[in-house]
């Protein structure tokens, strides 16, 4: 006698097996084909919310920040979607930086010496894009939806053509300036570095006096100066800064006075 057969067992279609190598690809695809399903059926008139998230390629593997903001992201997508708005996330990448030079100098080795710039170039965009590969399939498998196959990367052409054209229509408009500022340049590296990369250490300079030379005459406004030898003296606790220096303001509401110095130089 079969004494299962006279058992009350609930009934169901799942398999007994977990089977997880063979059924995760099975449920990803099908993720895949939902996907692009939902965008053929898009509503019209209705609110799209469009999220946008730049993973930088600092670290081959994803980082677990990163992770966690498309995760946390795509849980904001799934609500949209399912309150009755077509929510959309589009997924990007900044391929350039000193982190993916870094990783293929590694690579190159001793060749890089004998390589061009724009041949290391081309090293760099393969290394970046085998990586944005890397990165998209562990966000697959993570479950996150999104548009994996129509990513903005930082690389592609038009996407630096519209930087470009962008670039000359600020320039066009007069918002492109010639200024001076201090940049942080990496010997080495041959390349600038972000505030962050650059560590600071305790180190104690003078403080001085320099004199500035008037480079016109100041008789117009002190007639007691013509023909004199005019400086302009100030007191500074950053010396470094005197190499760029060009001029110096006066205050408009300070009083100055000319002394006669018998040091004349």
């Amino acid at each position: 006698m079969d004494y299962k057969e006279s058992l009350n067992l609930p009934k169901t279609d799942f398999p007994m097996k977990a089977n997880l190598s063979q059924r995760e690809p099975e449920m990803l695809a099908r993720w895949t084909i939902c996907i692009s399903m939902r965008g053929s059926e898009r509503p019209h008139g209705v609110e799209s919310p469009i999220f946008s998230m730049t993973a930088p390629l600092r670290q081959r593997e994803h980082p677990f920040g990163t992770a966690l903001n498309k995760i946390i992201k795509d849980i904001l997508i799934k609500a949209k979607n399912m309150s009755g708005r077509d929510s959309v996330y589009v997924p990007g990448w900044d391929c350039h930086g000193l982190p993916i030079e870094h990783q293929v100098d590694k690579e190159l080795g001793e060749k890089k010496a004998e390589m061009s710039q724009a041949d290391k170039r081309r090293f760099c965009r393969v290394y970046a894009d085998k990586y944005v590969g890397i990165q998209r399939g562990q966000f697959k498998r993570l479950g996150v939806f999104g548009e994996w196959e129509n990513p903005y990367l930082t690389m592609t052409y038009d996407y630096e053509a519209t930087t470009v054209e962008e670039f000359g229509r600020l320039y066009l408009g007069g918002s492109v300036y010639k200024g001076k500022k201090p940049v942080y340049w990496c010997a080495s590296c041959k390349t600038a570095l972000a505030e962050a990369e650059v560590e600071y250490q305790d180190h104690t300079t003078p403080s001085i006096y320099v004199k500035f030379p008037l480079i016109s005459d100041i008789a117009f406004r002190l007639p007691k100066l013509a023909g004199e030898k005019a400086f302009v003296v100030i007191w500074t606790t950053t010396p470094w800064t005197i190499p760029a220096n060009l001029a110096i303001a006066f205050h408009a509401e300070f009083l100055y006075v000319a002394v006669r110095s018998k040091a004349r130089s």
